[in-house]
């Protein structure tokens, strides 16, 4: 993906300044000289296995998704995030100035994007990432803690584009948040669905209709939305003593990644808060595993009488 990018931006970008952190992997690309800038990320992980060498994303008039004609099955597409991704490129090509960041590793844990250069983002209005699956949620919380101020959220214009305010889970916006990041920042759902399975797939018409609302926020919010991350009740333990409060988190996070131990898991969530009560985590994940072992049975025998 560093190489495509670098190859596509250069061939259809040839004026955009382009920054490759070696060491990490992220990529920093400044279209044009403003004094504030619009700005977009994305991450270039994916979850699925490494594609058969006959790969093909199969287009329809609706939809996309990922097939081997060979092994005559279907392969996850990785729209998770490459729906962002084309939404980054796409707004590159259309606009004068603007920044973009592309960052490695979201998917383990926000590896690039906790390694960020947060010098890029001083001149920035607003942070937009399209990271989250489905059609219409804005993210401007995540974890109950604030990302985007109120006068930003009302700027963006969402319910004409059908999108309302969801609570969120961790993704690079928060992890800009947490390393400083003084401006508002929102996550929001491009089309893409059954995230990190070889079934997934994309609506298109969902995220032609995500492009038309990133293009609306960079049309119309022109001035720069700030917004103080409240660390102090943020990131994933606003109370530290009543992890319980995080149950519905983890359980969905396990539900999606059922092969994490307790250590990868502990290691994640660490990130955002060092003093962390390992007890209350472990005693919380425990719950989780038994709660989906448990339910998954009880589905399973369900669905044997039908």
């Amino acid at each position: 993906m560093i190489k495509f990018l670098l190859w596509w931006i250069r061939n259809n970008v040839p004026g955009a300044k382009v920054e490759l952190d070696r060491e990490v992997g992220n990529i920093y690309i400044t279209k044009g000289i403003a004094d504030t800038y619009p700005c977009l990320v994305a991450h270039i992980d994916q979850v699925q296995s490494i594609h058969s060498r006959d790969f093909q994303a199969i287009e329809t008039k609706d939809i996309i998704f990922g097939y081997s004609p060979k092994n005559k099955r279907l392969e996850g597409l990785g729209a998770d995030d490459k729906n962002g991704v084309w939404i980054c490129l796409k707004c590159l090509m259309k606009y004068d100035n603007l920044k973009v960041a592309f960052f490695v590793g979201e998917e383990v844990g926000c590896v690039g994007s906790s390694k960020a250069n947060m010098d890029f983002f001083k001149d920035v209005r607003f942070v937009i990432q399209c990271d989250r699956r489905g059609s219409n949620d804005l993210i401007a919380s995540i974890c109950s803690t604030e990302i985007a101020s109120k006068e930003f959220i009302e700027a963006t214009g969402h319910e004409q584009f059908g999108y309302h305010l969801e609570e969120g889970m961790m993704t690079d916006v928060l992890t800009l948040k947490e390393n400083g990041l003084q401006v508002s920042a929102v996550n929001m759902s491009c089309g893409y669905y059954d995230p990190h399975t070889d079934h997934e797939f994309t609506i298109k018409q969902d995220l032609l209709n995500c492009l038309s609302f990133v293009e609306n926020i960079i049309d119309n919010c022109t001035e720069t939305y700030p917004h103080e991350y409240d660390y102090k009740m943020g990131g994933f333990y606003g109370f530290d003593d009543y992890f319980y409060e995080y149950y519905d988190e983890l359980y969905e996070l396990l539900q999606t990644y059922p092969d994490l131990t307790f250590g990868e898991v502990e290691a994640a969530y660490q990130q955002h808060n060092p003093k962390l009560d390992r007890t209350e985590l472990k005693s919380t994940y425990e719950m989780v595993k038994a709660d989906l072992d448990f339910w998954g049975r009880e589905e399973a025998e369900y669905y044997k009488h039908y």
